[in-house]
């Protein structure tokens, strides 16, 4: 077959070859990485070599983040953190959108029920609700692994407190963003108010998305700095986003996940403490043999994708 079509017109040869690489994609992406990423609101798939795709997975129900969401999350990205054999995660959204938000009808039981008629009682219990939901995307942030947030259509409330614990963000044209929490009654409580000034830099912008609830679309998320491109349409976004995940899972897993950690920890220390901290960080990590391959690839004018790294 393949004989026959180097001797085909241009058009049909190239056709050809899209329905080969569709092959290919389809069977990668479809390839199932463990029975322990089984989750029922979750779809988890291995996309590339060393990449995992982690799927909001209610589509029916706009990917709302119902108790099943929040405690499968945690338990993922606890799994991934100890995985070796995928070094990069993608997280998006299952059908027509990346996620509406929390489902308070599914949470709000566990947040008004009463624990007897002492008010520090409920207090209490509603403190521990709260730190568990944030426990959620806290877990994003302290996975080694970089974690990839590929947005389509809605990003609401909950949403952004997801994607601002990410390490980058990537959406399509249709992508829009909503902090939705002051419209029923509530601040924002699981990331969001801590994170996105951080994200964007801009404290009198962050405080009129908090303050008013409006929508911001992806061309000014990108301007501020919420996202750092935009695709086409949701096709584009994914097989862009599986490109970057792939870049950045073939170079060194010592030099990635300490890059992640020391930044999160610079961000949230002063300059003198977060030099400190890398100095104390590469006293062990320069040691690695990774840095040997990746000279010596360099001086056979060889990329990172030639070289095996082993698993960490």
């Amino acid at each position: 077959m393949a004989a026959y079509v180097l001797k085909a017109p241009r058009a049909v040869r190239r056709l050809w070859h899209f329905v080969q690489v569709g092959k290919q994609t389809m069977s990668t992406e479809t390839q199932k990485p463990a029975a322990s990423y089984d989750f029922e609101s979750l779809r988890i798939t291995g996309v590339r070599e060393h990449v995992l795709h982690v799927e909001l997975n209610r589509p029916e129900k706009r990917n709302v983040m119902n108790k099943t969401l929040w405690r499968e999350m945690v338990e993922c990205f606890n799994r991934v953190a100890q995985d070796s054999d995928f070094r990069v995660v993608v997280i998006s959204g299952a059908g027509k959108m990346f996620t509406a938000g929390i489902d308070l009808v599914d949470v709000a039981g566990d947040v008004l029920q009463s624990d007897g008629g002492d008010i520090a009682r409920k207090a209490w219990h509603i403190r521990n609700i709260i730190l568990r939901f944030q426990e959620s995307f806290n877990v994003i942030e302290k996975c080694p692994k970089p974690v990839i947030a590929a947005v389509h259509g809605a990003c609401i409330g909950a949403g952004v407190d997801l994607i601002t614990a990410c390490d980058v963000r990537l959406c399509s044209q249709d992508a829009w963003f909503q902090v939705k929490e002051v419209d029923i009654g509530i601040a924002a409580d699981v990331g969001t108010l801590q994170r996105l000034p951080k994200v964007i830099g801009n404290a009198s912008l962050v405080s009129e998305l908090v303050y008013t609830a409006r929508k911001m679309m992806a061309d000014e998320a990108v301007r501020c700095g919420l996202m750092s491109r935009i695709f086409q349409d949701k096709a584009d976004l994914m097989e862009g986003t599986f490109d970057m995940a792939a870049e950045i899972a073939s170079k060194s897993p010592v030099a990635v996940q300490g890059t992640k950690l020391n930044m999160i920890y610079s961000r949230d220390h002063s300059v003198k403490e977060g030099l400190d901290y890398m100095a104390t960080w590469n006293m062990s990590m320069l040691q690695t043999e990774d840095i040997i391959k990746s000279a010596q690839a360099a001086m056979e004018k060889k990329s990172p994708r030639d070289i095996t790294y082993s698993k960490l």
